[in-house]
């Protein structure tokens, strides 16, 4: 499986594969993924106002 497609599937972009076995303990993974790919994209979005707007709006 590609890092895209997984990814896809951590946010519910692309549906999983209905053949793959689905256990709890891969339930909690999912969630820990998702909860770490969403506070990353949001500290991206953090630094991204830090260094380009704010400086474009302090002029």
């Amino acid at each position: 499986m590609g890092i895209w497609r997984q990814i896809g599937e951590y946010l519910f972009i692309k549906k999983r594969d209905p053949n793959e076995p689905r256990t709890s303990w891969m339930k909690y993974m999912h969630g820990m993924n998702r909860i770490s790919i969403l506070i990353f994209l949001a500290a991206l979005v953090i630094i991204l106002f830090k260094l380009v707007i704010l400086p474009l709006i302090r002029k």
